[in-house]
């Protein structure tokens, strides 16, 4: 994805960077805010975990950095076997590379919310598979863009906004 727009750094406590496009800016009270992008594509690594009460049902579940820093490096062997090159940036892992064309049979929908008045719903491109220690893992992308709220501080760096 090529673009025009010019690019920030958002940067996270532990000091890695994430760039992104600004795809839109606005001045509020004398403050600008910024609307990010990330250049490169957003990744999720999931967990396949069986249910207790249904040995035959299993769930996705998202992993904790030091789950994601246990198997980043086999993560990241099995993505460069499709051109992709995973990098752990801040607040989100990314890829370079091209990304494969939607085969809606690889799309899976994840319900996301703690209730079911609070139910929505994600969607995400299965880009492959990999096992670490007999758990299976899987490697996905959101179909939805991951967008960033960021307002730029007194030192004319931009700030990633709390919800």
């Amino acid at each position: 994805m090529e673009s025009d727009a010019p690019t920030v750094s958002l940067v996270d406590e532990a000091g890695r960077s994430l760039l992104c496009y600004v795809e839109h800016s606005l001045e509020v009270d004398g403050k600008e805010y910024l609307l990010l992008l990330p250049v490169d594509l957003p990744i999720e690594i999931f967990a396949w975990e069986s249910d207790d009460e249904d040995e035959d049902a299993e769930t996705l579940v998202d992993l904790a950095d030091d789950e994601i820093d246990e198997v980043f490096e086999t993560a990241k062997a099995v993505l460069a076997e499709q051109e992709l090159t995973l990098k752990r940036t801040a607040y989100t892992l990314t890829a370079a590379g091209d990304l494969p064309e939607v085969d809606e049979e690889e799309v899976i929908t994840l319900d996301m919310g703690e209730s079911e008045d609070d139910l929505t719903s994600e969607q995400f491109q299965r880009l492959t598979y990999f096992y670490y220690h007999d758990q299976e893992y899987d490697i996905c992308t959101p179909l939805d863009p991951l967008m960033f709220f960021a307002r730029v501080n007194s030192q004319g760096k931009p700030e990633l906004l709390t919800p």
